[in-house]
């Protein structure tokens, strides 16, 4: 790394809502030099007055971290070397083409994101300059300042990985800063990790988000954990068609199977035990419940699209695309009821087998 070794890394967090802000506080309090840049304006007013807190499940933490709004990010004198992109996968491309200029000749960008982000960081910043990511905590934000971690550190997990091969001798250092919130893992193939964790968000973000209920609720409605996991099956069937690797994530042990669907059924029950509470909000629903988009054509459009792209169909995808852009649309309202619409694609599909 060429960063000064005395002083460390200049770091960004560019999106620090409730992931962002709980990994950055951690940065800051392990003393390194750390700056938010955030869109949202009364944010950034509070973590300015007050720090930002983090709420754990057994502690909480705060601390004070410079915070710059979207509009301050011309003043910035000095480059970062690495910067965290944690905001909405669909913001992706204006994200890295706001920072790219204040980014170092050799700086990195990470992205703490879902979705298939990597080549939209690649494409603004250059590919030895991305690092691909897989994040799993969960979180929420609903006051300006504080966030509400679910995990803390020993159930925070992330996967860090170069897309340039030359870059990748770089990432364990990128993956010491990040040790400082979670377990870090290292892996060669970060295309294949991130499709893997998009094979299980297809499952549970917007599927749950449509019928209103936290992850957990929704996967005990009658009916709704098949229709969750034949949408995790044409995901994988998607990752596949485009040449990802099924390899362990999120802390699972070595694969033992490469049946795809047994594999979608095991991280997405990791994912329900270890990596979610009862009372866990996917990031679409919270999206949702605050008047926001949700990440609905970057996830489960991603599957739509790749499958048609080779000549396949996903249809439970398909149709929780249409029911998720009915409701942003104000079409249609998140409702437990909507499992029944969700079911009868399911169903529909089962007949034909």
């Amino acid at each position: 790394m060429t960063w000064d070794k005395t002083r460390g890394p200049r770091i960004a967090f560019v999106g620090t809502g409730a992931q962002g802000a709980s990994i950055g506080a951690d940065f800051a309090l392990a003393g390194l030099d750390v700056t938010f840049i955030e869109q949202w304006p009364e944010h950034v007013m509070a973590i300015r007055e007050h720090g930002i807190t983090v709420n754990l499940p057994t502690r909480t933490i705060n601390t004070k971290v410079p915070a710059l709004h979207l509009c301050q990010v011309a003043e910035i004198k000095e480059p970062f070397d690495v910067v965290f992109l944690v905001v909405k996968a669909y913001d992706t491309k204006w994200a890295c083409q706001l920072i790219e200029p204040y980014l170092a000749p050799d700086g990195l960008v990470v992205g703490l994101q879902n979705g298939m982000t990597h080549e939209d960081i690649a494409a603004i910043v250059g590919r030895e300059r991305t690092i691909g990511a897989v994040i799993e905590i969960a979180s929420n934000m609903f006051v300006p300042g504080i966030t509400n971690r679910q995990n803390d550190h020993d159930t925070s997990w992330f996967a860090l990985g170069a897309l340039d091969p030359k870059t990748q001798e770089r990432v364990e250092d990128v993956a010491d800063l990040l040790r400082n919130s979670g377990t870090v893992e290292v892996v060669d193939d970060i295309r294949s990790a991130k499709w893997m964790k998009l094979v299980v968000n297809a499952a549970e973000l917007i599927p749950s988000a449509i019928v209103n209920l936290p992850l957990a609720d929704a996967t005990r409605a009658p009916g709704m954990l098949e229709v969750m996991r034949t949408a995790g099956y044409e995901a994988m069937q998607a990752a596949l068609a485009d040449g990802a690797k099924i390899i362990p994530i999120i802390g699972m042990p070595p694969i033992t199977t490469n049946h795809p669907e047994r594999y979608v059924d095991r991280i997405f029950e990791e994912v329900l035990t270890t990596f979610s509470q009862a009372d866990t909000l996917t990031t679409s629903l919270q999206d949702w419940r605050k008047g926001r988009r949700a990440e609905i054509q970057e996830v489960n459009g991603w599957v739509v699209d790749m499958l048609r792209t080779h000549g396949q169909s996903a249809p439970i995808n398909q149709r929780v695309l249409e029911m998720a852009f009915d409701i942003e649309a104000g079409r249609l309202e998140a409702h437990p009821e909507n499992s029944k619409l969700l079911i009868e694609a399911y169903e529909a599909i089962a007949d034909r087998r």
